[in-house]
């Protein structure tokens, strides 16, 4: 059920972009009219804006990152409305001519189909987060026709810690979406290129393309958050727009293909007519100078990132896995043709091409096997899959050295609120300390008396007590044994106050605090209990350590499938 309804979630998106695209661009028949352009993403990013700001009211954009924080922080659930929302939003961005990918959203709005079935059927939160997978991976393989690579993303990507049990309703998912995509959008690849077959001389070069990949890869994923996170100091949403707007238009002027996803002119690089993509639109006049043409697509390279970063920053809802795939391209051309300038050796454009896409991916990612099988599906590159393997394997040993998270886990990574491969901290990203506080100690109050304090140790089943002020602030703790031997003298009841009994608490839990955090203040500590306060140091309840490993327990259960 999840992959038919990803299948057609996907031909729906496919479908609304190109619809939209044809009616915004089909009319153009003078160089005047592709003035437009300039104009038309600046438009979808501002339709966008109001429909997610006025409409939604929530955010839905970077939608892997989204489907990460859900299964992390909120037990894999997310909310019906990005069934449809991502690819309204997505369509109008992209079909006005974003320089974003739609994968990002349909990946959102298939992850969303599996969660919100998974939640009808009242499942576990173990199924719930596979079924979550399944529509992340449906997603994938209905947009790209490539059932293994939508496996591959979700386990490589998604869930770290999802056991080879996954792997059945992950492949019957994925493929039940393809086969939807099939029957409405033909068995053909997305990506046909004039491929050469591969030559064991040009490994040498493979390698470089590789390192230079890596390098790209750092360089598209720090540009990337630095660009979004600089535009978020303007705080007016359409001031941030209309700048984002200005700057965009002003690079596609500069640089025409890098108006929408840029999937037409990496067809046109795969097929050896890179001579189109280069064609400046006003005059119709080409490129002849060689170096000037390998300048030209050097800069389109370094700048579709800005053009990428600007879309996402100004309102519009797209992913960067489109743009890595064409920067990917881009950077394989521009190796290629180096090559060929510099009469170092003569080698496949083509080729290059199709492999820097797989190069860029794994690096930006942090994804070698999805990006070697799913450039090897979309193109059917099969036969240059040792190139594609030697590259990514190289781009992503390349970018491991400077950057440790990929563009989709690095700001959450940041946050503690990334799941791993490491299995204990991915059990402690699970456990929320909210969920840790107990709350049945009796508090007393510090101006109170001893008499006061042992009517409450007669009433309470615990032999801590918290001491609050009159505004329910933490003061102190005072424990049984502080209490034992005065407790029994009648005499001292009236006369000894509570704040003389009392003590300080070796450390502080807030609500909100990360449950690793949490455990180092308990490792740091020795303490058994310790109290949990809000953000006005009011006092909340204890959380000890054996409610903490007795839910690490349960919750380790259910990520190991046990």
């Amino acid at each position: 059920m999840v992959g038919f309804l990803c299948g057609c979630a996907a031909i729906l998106l496919k479908s609304l972009i190109h619809w939209i695209q044809t009616a915004l661009t089909s009319w153009f028949d003078a160089p005047v009219d592709w003035l437009f352009l300039l104009v038309y993403p600046g438009v979808g990013m501002l339709l966008s804006l109001l429909f997610v700001r006025f409409v939604l009211k929530d955010d839905i954009s970077h939608g892997v990152t989204k489907v990460l924080q859900a299964v992390s922080k909120n037990d894999s659930h997310i909310r019906s409305h990005n069934i449809w929302s991502s690819i309204a939003a997505s369509s109008v961005t992209i079909g006005f001519g974003g320089s974003v990918g739609a994968e990002a959203p349909i990946v959102y709005s298939g992850a969303a189909i599996g969660s919100t079935i998974a939640r009808k059927a009242g499942l576990s939160y173990r199924n719930v987060t596979m079924l979550l997978g399944c529509g992340a991976a449906a997603a994938i393989a209905g947009i790209f026709k490539a059932p293994l690579a939508g496996v591959l993303f979700t386990l490589e990507i998604l869930l770290f810690n999802m056991s080879m049990n996954a792997i059945l309703p992950l492949l019957l998912s994925s493929v039940t979406a393809t086969v939807v995509t099939y029957l409405f959008m033909g068995t053909d690849v997305q990506f046909a290129g004039s491929i050469e077959a591969f030559r064991m001389a040009n490994i040498p070069f493979y390698l470089v393309l590789g390192v230079f990949c890596g390098f790209m890869s750092l360089y598209f994923i720090r540009v990337t958050l630095k660009v979004e996170d600089r535009m978020r100091h303007f705080r007016n949403p359409f001031a941030r727009w209309a700048l984002c707007a200005l700057l965009l238009g002003v690079l596609i002027f500069f640089f025409p293909p890098l108006y929408g996803e840029g999937y037409s002119s990496l067809s046109l690089m795969l097929n050896n007519n890179p001579g189109e993509v280069a064609r400046a639109i006003f005059g119709e006049k080409t490129l002849s100078n060689p170096w000037l043409f390998l300048l030209f697509f050097a800069a389109i390279l370094l700048f579709k990132v800005f053009a990428t970063a600007f879309t996402n920053a100004g309102g519009g809802v797209g992913g960067t896995f489109g743009p890595t795939l064409v920067s990917g391209g881009l950077a394989g051309f521009v190796i290629a043709r180096l090559i060929n300038l510099t009469g170092i050796a003569v080698v496949p454009e083509a080729n290059f091409v199709l492999v820097g896409m797989g190069g860029l991916m794994a690096g930006v990612m942090q994804a070698p096997m999805t990006a070697i099988f799913l450039i090897a599906e979309i193109t059917g590159g099969y036969e240059l899959l040792i190139p594609l393997i030697v590259t990514a394997a190289v781009s992503y040993g390349t970018i491991r050295f400077f950057e440790q998270y990929s563009i989709y886990t690095k700001r959450i990574a940041a946050q503690g609120e990334l799941l791993t491969h490491d299995s204990d901290q991915a059990v402690l990203t699970l456990l929320k300390t909210q969920d840790m506080v107990e709350t049945d100690f009796l508090p007393v109050r510090i101006d109170g008396t001893l008499g006061e304090l042992v009517q409450a140790i007669s009433l309470s089943r615990r032999n801590l007590f918290p001491v609050l002020d009159s505004e329910g602030r933490f003061q102190g703790v005072i424990t049984l044994n502080d209490v034992r031997e005065q407790m029994f003298d009648a005499s001292q009841y009236d006369k000894v106050k509570i704040y003389s009994l009392m003590k300080s608490a070796p450390a502080f839990v807030y609500q909100d605090e990360k449950m690793d955090s949490v455990m180092d203040k308990f490792e740091s500590t020795q303490a058994w209990n310790l109290p949990v306060l809000d953000d006005e140091n009011k006092y909340l309840g204890f959380v000890s350590k054996s409610k903490i490993f007795s839910s690490y327990r349960d919750q380790l259960k259910a990520v190991s499938n046990e």
